[in-house]
């Protein structure tokens, strides 16, 4: 990727959005953010209580930026939603701190907004870090099937973009975002699923491009409780999304699925003795066990 450099006019453009970053323990992508986002007029930075001294590292390599620390992990969803709130310029870009973005790019994303003043979101083309694109866009998976990986060669409306890099037209949401009921995963997907059922476009530009080191956002002190928290989030935010966007009784047939093909795997997962695999399922098992007891919300 190019620097972080902007000519005078693309300036004058990045002044209408905000960079929103949620972090937790996400100090080890601060250094390239900085260089990539050196003197950025509009940066805010959600920390959601990061024990790595990421709070700190913000202001070593993005001095610029506003930051809200919040004391404890209040998940993705919701601590973008805090600084959503705070928000003044018409278009906010929420970006994960693996995802590495330049402002020429956020620039081409603004200048496909005005194009499409219709489409409540644009999203860039993402890519991993060997350079091939990432499939981070597809339909509404409730209403067909993908059948597998295509990439477009000009702006789309498509039906769901990965919460990875959204670029959000703040008029379109009248003030309703993330639900906090998702803390982690789906919480994507619902907003994308809520979108697409108000009929609201959402537009793909592969002429805007961003890497997504996919999983290198979080660098705790505990990498198999990291595995846990996944596993048991994900079970948790799927069934919340079935339940919420198909129906009840869905949500408990697919709760049943998961607790037996779970059980079935850890066997095999013990025996194999993959410890991260192990953790991410034990967390998995939990997850949609103890959502039964949480009652249908």
């Amino acid at each position: 990727m190019t620097d972080g450099t902007a000519t005078v006019a693309d300036q004058a453009m990045l002044q209408d959005v905000t960079i929103v970053i949620v972090t937790f323990n996400s100090a080890h992508c601060l250094p390239e953010l900085g260089r990539l986002l050196a003197g950025y007029p509009h940066i805010t930075v959600v920390d959601n209580g990061s024990d790595d001294g990421c709070v700190q590292a913000v202001g070593q390599h993005l001095p610029n930026a506003q930051v809200i620390a919040l004391p404890n992990n209040l998940g993705f969803g919701a601590a973008n939603n805090r600084a959503l709130a705070q928000l003044q310029t018409p278009f906010a870009l929420l970006l994960n701190p693996d995802c590495e973005i330049t402002p020429q790019t956020i620039v081409q994303l603004l200048q496909t907004a005005h194009q499409w003043p219709q489409a409540a979101m644009v999203a860039p083309q993402l890519l991993q870090a060997n350079g091939a694109p990432e499939i981070n866009y597809r339909w509404p998976h409730l209403l067909w099937h993908s059948r597998g990986p295509a990439v477009t060669d000009g702006p789309a409306c498509v039906g769901f973009v990965c919460g990875a890099a959204m670029l959000l037209r703040m008029s379109a949401f009248g003030g309703q975002f993330f639900d906090e009921r998702f803390f982690l995963y789906y919480e994507d997907d619902d907003l994308c699923t809520r979108l697409f059922n108000q009929r609201q476009a959402m537009v793909i530009d592969p002429a805007a491009t961003a890497t997504h080191r996919s999983r290198g956002s979080v660098r705790g002190k505990h990498p198999l409780r990291s595995e846990y928290i996944r596993g048991y989030h994900h079970a948790q935010s799927k069934l919340i999304y079935t339940a919420k966007h198909v129906n009840a009784a869905t949500a408990r047939r697919l709760r049943t699925r998961l607790i037996w093909q779970t059980l079935l795997a850890l066997p095999l997962r013990v025996v194999l003795f993959s410890p991260k695999l192990i953790a991410r399922m034990w967390g998995r098992y939990l997850g949609v066990s103890r959502w039964s007891q949480q009652g249908l919300q």
